[in-house]
């Protein structure tokens, strides 16, 4: 047996074993940084770090102050928070107390936070501020079981004696620990691993969301196959701001605490470009419309620079692709990043010119990324991969405890999500489907039998609902999901993601694009525009001072956007192409349930919002 299998099989039963197993490994060590705002409200953010030891020491006080409130192994303990040190604090003191974490996004509206609250049966609410509270407030006559909301941030909110603060929790916790100070060791050495640890419920593109049982085993697995891929060390230093009710941010503190590294946690959207040179992360996870977001900024900030800093920007991008694609086919086949030397003495002037710069925003120390969540542009990870910002794509689900594939190391390829994890096993049926087998795979869907039998098989493969194909060595590439496949009145079938993609590659100004052609006898496109970018670019074309609708609505704008379009058409069968498309007179946003809260489309919302202008493109033509 390996090495790597000596690891995965002999896990313990839970994460908070190996929290535990941690605290006592590397107690001074640094585990979290966080930031404080500026007591004056201006000015920069103040970091300040937790130890291991300090960690643990309010882990242990939430654990026990749970306890205290009558939780039991496996009862569910809500948390509706954005991403913040007290999610991951609050997250490990209800594994401790043996209870299990159903995450609820803060973005979520009152009466779907009810139904999960409800289906979930949780007994206790960890809010993060007023805003929160009142959600549960309001459907306080719906949720019989819901006994306590505990507020992480209190300020204007009242206690009594369903609501309390965490500090309040920490201290009754602390009180209890002085009486019984093996409280939590017992707690912890009491948990099985089948016992139900987290349940996230999917944010569905139909329907009420379904509940995905991830029992305590899945996270240790989870665990020790990341450390077991070598992609980080205990030296590391993350920057985490993903969304940690979304299984991709909540599997990265699952990899941290086998680890050991540092994670500076701070989960405000609007604040990361800020923090990455105060941070100065060596790693970091994100969604591929952060990378898309750079890309289109760099794109901006080089046109609105005039015509000679646009040409130098568009010669270097197109460098850093060609010089990802020949030194990643010569690693594969012989060892090493080569690349010959009118390449390599390009690239050279292009890093000087641009990619340092690039680098530089990145807080300068970025030895990878790694994407996940939706597919990444190939020819955006190409220019990024060219930049010296090395973006490993990987690839899970949900039900799949989010990591089931990823990059290697230095081997990784553009436009594949790489190879399975340690313990992970594949095998693509008849149909393209990605099947999946392993540790990492869920129990099923809480109280949905029916639902759980459609996906999971007796001997354990699950059904993604994903189309790709593997390599001869092991990479997998993912070309669609199964029911997002169009198939034209021609019978032609059509990967939307992958027109999608090459058109964000393309044009600078998209933020989301959503292709249509399904039993239609032509393909047509839904285009909503970035608001900074296209803002920009109106100061310049005679547009400045007008609305954003004001601003698509222009001929001006469609008449650049359709220039666009055409060169996206140049690369395309002829099937694919766009033959008509409207542009939307604002971005699609997670309120209105357009997008997930990890930025996926919902195809069938977008569709349904903007029915009549698809109508109006097919208006006319003849449907076979």
């Amino acid at each position: 047996m390996s090495d790597t299998q000596t690891l995965i099989e002999n896990r313990p039963p839970s994460v908070a074993t190996l929290f535990l197993e941690r605290v006592t490994a590397t107690p001074d060590a640094e585990a979290y940084r966080y930031p404080v705002p500026a007591a004056s409200g201006q000015g920069p953010d103040q970091w300040k770090s937790l130890s291991w030891a300090q960690a643990a020491e309010r882990v242990h006080a939430i654990a026990a102050g749970l306890i205290e409130l009558g939780a039991q192994p496996e009862q569910r303990i809500a948390l509706a928070s954005s991403t913040r040190l007290e999610w991951i604090l609050a997250d490990l003191g209800i594994m401790c107390a043996g209870a299990a974490t159903t995450t609820i996004y803060p973005q979520t509206n009152a009466e779907e936070s009810a139904f999960i609250l409800s289906d979930s049966e949780s007994r206790v609410l960890i809010a993060e501020d007023a805003a929160q509270l009142a959600k549960a407030r309001e459907k306080r006559a719906e949720l019989p079981n819901l006994t306590h909301v505990v507020v992480i941030d209190a300020a204007g909110v009242e206690t009594d004696d369903w609501v309390l603060s965490l500090a309040e929790l920490e201290a009754r916790g602390a009180a209890r620990l002085e009486k019984d100070p093996e409280l939590i060791k017992q707690r912890v050495g009491a948990i099985t691993k089948n016992q139900l640890a987290t349940l996230i419920y999917t944010s569905g593109t139909t329907g009420r969301p379904k509940g995905v049982r991830l029992p305590h085993d899945n996270w240790s697995y989870m665990a020790k196959a990341i450390a077991a891929t070598g992609l980080v060390g205990a030296e590391d230093v993350q920057y985490l701001w993903l969304p940690l009710a979304h299984v991709f941010g909540k599997v990265l503190t699952s990899g941290q605490i086998e680890v050991g590294h540092v994670t500076a946690v701070d989960g405000r959207v609007d604040k990361i470009i800020e923090n990455l040179p105060v941070v100065q992360p060596t790693y970091m996870a994100a969604v591929p419309r952060i990378f898309e977001k750079v890309y289109n900024g760099v794109a901006a900030k080089a046109r609105a620079g005039g015509g000679a800093k646009y040409k130098i920007f568009q010669w270097a991008a197109e460098v850093a692709r060609e010089y990802a694609k020949v030194t990643q086919d010569n690693f594969r086949r012989t060892g090493t990043h080569s690349a010959p030397f009118g390449l390599a003495a390009k690239h050279k002037v292009a890093d000087t010119l641009v990619y340092a710069k690039i680098r530089e925003a990145f807080g300068g120390n970025l030895r990878a990324c790694v994407s996940g969540s939706a597919a990444l542009a190939p020819e955006i990870g190409y220019f990024f991969a060219g930049a010296g910002i090395h973006i490993l794509e990987g690839y899970g689900l949900t039900e799949s405890s989010a990591a089931s594939f990823v990059n290697p190391g230095e081997a990784y390829r553009t436009g594949t999500v790489g190879k399975p994890l340690p313990g992970t096993e594949v095998r693509i049926a008849d149909d393209g489907e990605i099947l999946l087998r392993g540790p990492g795979i869920m129990e099923g869907y809480h109280g949905l039998p029916e639902k759980t039998a459609e996906v999971l098989e007796a001997d354990g493969w699950f059904h993604t609902g994903d189309i790709g194909e593997l390599s001869p060595d092991g990479y997998l590439r993912i070309t669609d999901r199964k029911k997002d496949l169009i198939k034209t009145s021609g019978g032609k079938y059509i990967a939307p993601a992958e027109v999608e993609g090459q058109f964000k590659a393309v044009c600078p100004y998209v933020s989301n694009i959503l292709v249509h052609g399904a039993d239609r006898n032509f393909c047509t496109a839904l285009i909503a525009l970035d608001e900074v970018a296209i803002v920009a670019w109106a100061e310049e074309n005679g547009l400045g001072g007008k609305s954003y609708a004001e601003v698509v609505a222009a001929p001006v704008t469609i008449e650049m956007v359709d220039g666009y379009v055409q060169q996206l058409n140049a690369g395309l069968q002829k099937w694919q192409t766009i033959k008509k498309f409207r542009l939307l007179p604002r971005d699609l946003d997670v309120e209105h349930g357009e997008i997930t809260p990890s930025l996926k489309l919902k195809r069938p919302v977008v569709e349904r919002e903007y029915k009549g202008l698809i109508e109006e493109m097919y208006a006319g033509s003849r449907e076979a």
